[in-house]
């Protein structure tokens, strides 16, 4: 009896002298320290990382094209990911409660299910911008246009918010499962359990965009592959410049295997998880354990503080302007003006 007594004693809930509140997972004061910081890193991560990118692309007018406009507008998705959800996320996963309110709950949910997916059909369009700049690179800036790109964007960001407020904002993803919500639910808490009817259109959402993007980088390989092949044949005739040609040829076409498959296994390994996760919980009745829905939702959180290295950093112009950023030498009058494509960019 005492035993009992004190084990209830220990229990910590959200709100003290509240009933329904939730309980808090108890953590040692190292723990918590270790979760703060690795969570907390990834918040400035994407902050600091894509506002780099979004003031680079905005700034240099070498960078105005509708490739990198696309990149600016990920970068910006990203961005309100690392501002508007995962520093409220951090709490929320550490104290295991929910602190800014029942309102803000739901706002929370729509900007973090809008931004994520508007980062997802960035990364679609992105994979058919690179398609088309590689299969036929003379047609493509007739093709793949500013306002392409712009059309692109406007669809990227009104889909991913339509989604997401026409489901959390209204509710309607609780629909049929009433029972099985209010059971869920206590005070402190901030879930947003998906019916089986959403859960498959947001499946649908992200199965169809992965196809397309695996699909385009299969052929985006093959063809850089053939193109590298046929330029070295090509060098081969001219001996005196044979050999670093095709150093040269072999080192891009390294370098382009090693960053689509980076872009594609960061992709796969943040979103894939939490998917399947979800249409599984959906269809029998939500019994992944709350440390597991943590961890899966912040790989997805983490794929926004990974993109500005993948999609940025790893080309040698954006490199360029962050140094020129972080120098200060931004500031000068006719920094926007300077050639970041050539080597001088780097001691200007």
């Amino acid at each position: 009896m005492l035993n009992n007594i004190s084990q209830a004693e220990a229990v910590e809930l959200c709100y003290e002298n509240v009933n329904g509140s939730c309980v808090k997972t108890p953590y040692s004061p190292g723990s918590r320290a270790i979760l703060y910081t690795v969570l907390g890193l990834g918040a400035v991560l994407a902050v600091f990382g894509n506002s780099l990118v979004i003031v680079a692309i905005l700034h240099f007018k070498q960078l105005h094209t509708p490739t990198n406009f696309l990149i600016a507008s990920l970068a910006c998705a990203d961005f309100l990911v690392g501002v508007t959800v995962m520093p409220f996320s951090t709490v929320r996963s550490v104290e295991s409660c929910w602190y800014f309110g029942e309102s803000y709950c739901k706002f929370h949910t729509c900007f973090d299910t809008s931004f994520c997916f508007a980062s997802l059909f960035h990364l679609c369009c992105i994979s058919i911008d690179r398609y088309i700049a590689v299969t036929d690179p003379l047609t493509y800036p007739t093709k793949f246009t500013v306002s392409v790109s712009a059309i692109c964007i406007v669809l990227s960001w009104f889909s991913s918010v339509t989604y997401s407020f026409s489901i959390f904002y209204t509710g309607a993803n609780e629909e049929g499962i009433e029972e099985l919500v209010v059971a869920l639910t206590c005070v402190g808490g901030c879930q947003a359990p998906l019916n089986q009817n959403w859960v498959v259109l947001c499946f649908l959402l992200f199965f169809i965009p992965t196809v397309a993007m695996v699909f385009l980088y299969g052929k985006i390989f093959l063809v850089a592959k053939h193109q590298a092949r046929k330029i070295e044949s090509t060098a081969s005739h001219t001996q005196s410049s044979s050999e670093s040609y095709k150093e040269r040829v072999a080192k891009r076409e390294r370098k382009a295997a090693k960053t689509l498959g980076i872009a594609m296994a960061a992709f796969l390994v943040s979103w894939l998880p939490y998917i399947i996760d979800a249409v599984i919980d959906a269809y029998m009745d939500f019994i992944t354990p709350p440390y597991v829905y943590e961890i899966l939702v912040w790989c997805v959180y983490y794929n926004s503080a990974m993109n500005p290295l993948i999609y940025a950093f790893f080309y040698p112009w954006f490199r360029k302007a962050i140094k020129l950023i972080i120098s200060g030498k931004v500031l000068r009058s006719d920094s926007s003006t300077i050639n970041l494509f050539s080597e001088e960019a780097d001691t200007d």
